[in-house]
């Protein structure tokens, strides 16, 4: 069996260098955080969006033949024109879906061409993948960009086995419905064969909208595929929460290029205790709320004053949606008051940085910061808090979100927190600080084991193992 994996951005950004040649970086996210090392260890072809929609297919796959480097898998390349992608990814999956999603309403601004181009990239997705897509080849598409790709499939004639795995949190149907064309959605999700959640919960809120939405054959975790398709295929759904290759964090951060910038990094510090967040620009992250907390311990506990520092890292996303860009606006403002009533020549309480970040960077605040804030307001998983465990290798405590999926399998290691109240943000900050070594080592050692023995890998062969149950269920 040779897998194809399929979602909405490659692995790799595709840049055209000034005169001729290309630039080659990884993509960053949760889902190439995940489906890289897997890729790797398997092998198979991953199918996805280059970032350069003004060039030609055969240009854009010899690109990408000659930076495979020693990668055991192939890319193939999606051509998407640039104002159909913009359409599709800006409109439709992002001020839609992606707030929708995460139980919050969408854009008004959003009209019927975003919808369009929608439809017409899962289209092509389609296409190409019917293209390279041998009888025996098991088909595995990605997030709520792809919903629709396995119903073009089968518009195409495709018996293949098709599976899905959404990244994101599934809401219940009383806010799913505020979505235009909510129903398309998940009678399209219907045509894979096997349906994947993050948590409990979200796989609930899926069977729910669907013995909802009309008689669809629903009987416990199965179903009947719509009654408008002739095949009446069956599908099943699962909840597999996703995680990291630990060894791949851990060592990497004892690397000495690593270890050699944790210790300058703690010399700049002074002997402060580093509070680290590390979050992609988005409004469902908690940053605000993240600011709002840290801002209250300040007020709260006075001893914390001038000697915690809050470093929040951000990596840009999304830069031409205007909710991103309110967003930035509203965190930039928050860590300037911030810094305004507390600081002193001496000591600056909210170290922002905005940019992208190299691994290494990543790798070396992980190792050294003495806690993590990490606070969705709502999140499918969560890796960055698995990153911090893996990486972080001594005492350092993370504070998580009640509301991230990686609650479920860390909630007993890290300090739960309500986002929203910013009372309990401070006092869970101030525990932090002042927790004794033997409960923070504790605690570390019980994440580290949690994430080391849920890596990756296993997420990988519980899904797999999963989808052949769905075509064998003895």
């Amino acid at each position: 069996m040779r897998l194809v994996v399929a979602s909405n951005r490659l692995p790799v950004v595709l840049t055209p260098k000034p005169g001729k040649g290309w630039s080659v970086e990884p993509a960053a996210g949760g889902l190439v955080t995940a489906m890289e090392p897997a890729m790797r260890r398997g092998g198979g072809v991953w199918v996805g969006w280059s970032g350069a929609p003004a060039v030609g297919q055969p240009e854009l796959q010899r690109a990408l033949g000659s930076e495979l480097g020693e990668r055991p898998y192939g890319m193939r390349a999606v051509r998407v024109e640039e104002a159909v992608h913009r359409r599709f990814y800006e409109g439709f999956s992002n001020q839609v879906l992606w707030p929708v999603l995460h139980g919050l309403p969408p854009s008004p601004a959003v009209d019927s061409l975003e919808w369009e181009s929608y439809r017409e990239v899962n289209r092509r997705f389609a296409r190409a993948l019917a293209r390279i897509a041998g009888p025996n080849d098991l088909l595995w598409v990605h997030d709520y960009h792809l919903m629709l790709v396995a119903d073009e499939l089968r518009s195409l004639g495709m018996e293949n086995r098709i599976v899905f795995f959404l990244h994101t949190p599934f809401p219940r149907l009383l806010e799913l419905e505020k979505a235009p064309h909510h129903e398309a959605l998940v009678r399209g999700l219907l045509s894979y064969d096997l349906v994947g959640f993050q948590t409990p919960r979200h796989e609930s809120n899926f069977l729910e909208v669907v013995d909802a939405i009309g008689d669809r054959g629903v009987k416990g975790h199965r179903w009947a595929s719509p009654k408008d398709r002739p095949e009446r295929r069956r599908g099943r759904s699962g909840h597999f929460p996703i995680s990291i290759d630990f060894e791949e964090f851990a060592e990497g951060a004892a690397s000495s290029q690593v270890v050699e910038r944790s210790t300058h990094l703690r010399r700049e510090l002074n002997g402060r205790t580093l509070v680290l967040g590390v979050d992609r620009l988005d409004y469902t992250k908690g940053l605000p709320e993240k600011l709002h907390g840290f801002d209250r311990a300040l007020h709260r506990f006075p001893e914390l004053r001038g000697k915690v520092v809050l470093r929040q890292l951000v990596v840009p996303s999304r830069e031409a949606v205007p909710a991103y860009v309110e967003t930035k606006a509203r965190v930039e403002e928050l860590v300037s008051k911030i810094n305004g009533e507390w600081g002193d020549g001496g000591w600056t309480p909210v170290d922002y940085r905005y940019e992208r970040w190299e691994r290494e960077e990543l790798l070396a605040h992980y190792r050294i910061a003495d806690a993590a804030l990490v606070t969705p307001v709502n999140d499918g998983m969560n890796l960055v808090a698995k990153e911090f465990c893996a990486a972080n290798g001594g005492s350092g405590v993370l504070i998580l979100s009640a509301f991230a999926g990686a609650a479920g399998q860390l909630g007993h290691s890290a300090l739960l927190v309500n986002p929203r109240d910013p009372e309990s943000l401070a006092q869970a900050i101030r525990r932090a600080c002042a927790m004794p070594a033997e409960e923070r080592d504790a605690r570390m050692t019980a994440a580290r084991r949690s994430v080391r023995v849920s890596n990756v890998h296993r997420w990988v062969s519980s899904f797999l193992e999963a989808e052949r149950r769905v075509t064998d269920p003895r």
